[in-house]
């Protein structure tokens, strides 16, 4: 399986970056206005969004080839969380399209969104 791939820096992502974290609560209503609330699964899955605004264009270059291989969302890869460095093992990218940039030396841009998969 594939690893998300690491800037020269040695380091995931760059800040401003964000993390969260998604629940699934399924709610039945019932006739005499009651509800019933359960978890739709266990444990919450977690998205990032990087952003990056400092790439020299080899690390841009690394990102579109790790994009082009994974197909979009279509792949499944590891994903090292930038925040606490946990490895999460089943995510994949959240879009089937990436936006990159090159405006001079160290001056590209793009923005990621990897999400966990259920397993």
């Amino acid at each position: 399986m594939a690893s998300f791939p690491v800037l020269k820096t040695g380091v995931v992502a760059q800040y401003p970056s964000d993390r969260q974290r998604n629940f699934s609560t399924q709610v039945i209503r019932f006739l005499d206005g009651s509800e019933q609330r359960f978890p739709g699964y266990g444990a919450p899955l977690r998205r990032w969004v990087l952003r990056y605004d400092l790439l020299e264009e080899s690390e841009l270059t690394d990102i579109e080839q790790f994009f082009a291989s994974e197909g979009g969302r279509a792949g499944s890869f590891s994903f090292t969380d930038p925040f606490d460095g946990t490895v999460y093992p089943n995510c994949s990218l959240d879009s089937d399209e990436v936006d990159l940039q090159f405006n001079g030396p160290q001056q590209g841009k793009t923005q990621l969104t990897i999400r966990e998969n259920r397993s």
